[in-house]
């Protein structure tokens, strides 16, 4: 293979974990929150927050992800 073929898909490969990162940042999130709120007895509360800190985090790898895929 030439090496054009290689880095192309390696590129790929790389650009195609965007999906499970966000996911598992968000379910990562809520499951926290979902924890917190049964140890703790907040319901919903803590679930909704970590819930948005799942989401904020899961952005902010799409825009790492999408500056990286910028300079490839």
């Amino acid at each position: 293979m030439d090496e054009e073929f290689k880095q192309m898909i390696k590129d790929l490969g790389y650009l195609s974990t965007m999906g499970m990162a966000m996911a598992l940042s968000i379910a990562l999130g809520a499951l926290l929150g979902y924890y917190l709120d049964k140890k703790l007895g907040t319901q919903p509360w803590l679930f909704f927050v970590c819930l948005g800190l799942g989401i904020a985090a899961a952005f902010r790898n799409l825009y790492i992800f999408y500056k990286k895929a910028k300079k490839m």
